[in-house]
């Protein structure tokens, strides 16, 4: 499959929230391809195939109300990582305001710019939180989006998307805040040390970039919007000269074992 051009890519994305805000379920499901997958949130089941992408629709994006405010978005390569809020309408006049990071691989499939796969990261504890506060108000929504799951996901289904809430907690988020402060100090030693040999360091998905090449790139950083989701926190970057999502993945403990950085080339 070849990589469409970033004109199409950012055209392709952005047909997923003009699909969902008109509730079109055939136009949503057929911006992916044949085997395009759904992740949503990053550490839930995947959803893949455009039957259980429909499912998907079905149960989480039809009978919703959805708006994207966007802030910022990144093409790489065949990635577009999308920087929003989503403002999720659940009804019965609640609504819900959720931080998120979009990342979109989009392909050449069947002679048209597809989408491969979506990842959703965002804190599915933290919705529940903001949901459970609206009191009364939440039950209904709530009772609906539980029949919605089990009819629609089936209970495996459902504990497959209550797995969405597992998610780095204290121990990878201090490790985290010190790599990053020794990326912003430029503290190339510490870095090197944090990472070790073997891990993962890209630009994009695809770019391998040493552990000193990033840390060029984000010295002097200031870091905000921490997104931990599945074995990922995201968080958004800014330097005197760009903006970017870095995304470190952890393995057992605390130990970062991939780190991809995002930022408009």
């Amino acid at each position: 499959m070849s990589v469409p051009a970033p004109a199409e890519l950012l055209a392709v994305v952005e047909q997923s929230p003009a699909f969902a805000a008109a509730h079109d379920r055939s136009g949503w499901v057929n911006l992916f391809s044949d085997d395009g997958s759904v992740e949503d949130p990053v550490g839930s089941r995947r959803h893949t195939g455009h039957a259980a992408i429909g499912r998907f629709y079905d149960t989480f994006i039809g009978p919703r109300d959805i708006v994207f405010h966007r802030d910022l978005d990144i093409v790489a390569g065949s990635t577009v990582l999308r920087s929003l809020t989503l403002q999720v309408g659940m009804g019965g006049g609640v609504t819900m305001e959720i931080p998120a990071y979009l990342r979109y691989v989009v392909v050449e499939s069947t002679g048209e710019p597809k989408i491969a796969e979506l990842q959703a990261f965002w804190e599915l504890p933290a919705m529940v939180w903001q949901f459970a506060s609206n009191g009364i108000a939440a039950l209904g929504p709530g009772l609906r989006l539980t029949r919605a799951l089990l009819t629609n996901q089936n209970p495996v289904g459902a504990l497959g998307f209550a797995a969405g809430a597992r998610r780095p907690g204290a121990r990878q988020r201090a490790a985290l805040n010190t790599l990053t402060t020794a990326l912003t100090r430029g503290d190339e030693l510490a870095v090197r040390r944090i990472l070790g040999r073997g891990v993962a360091v890209n630009l994009g998905d695809d770019t391998a970039v040493s552990a000193d090449g990033i840390g060029a790139l984000l010295r002097g950083a200031t870091w905000t919007k921490h997104i931990a989701a599945g074995r990922y926190i995201a968080v958004a970057v800014r330097t005197d000269t760009a903006r970017g999502v870095l995304i470190a993945e952890f393995g057992a403990g605390a130990q970062v074992v991939g780190l991809r950085y995002f930022t408009p080339s």
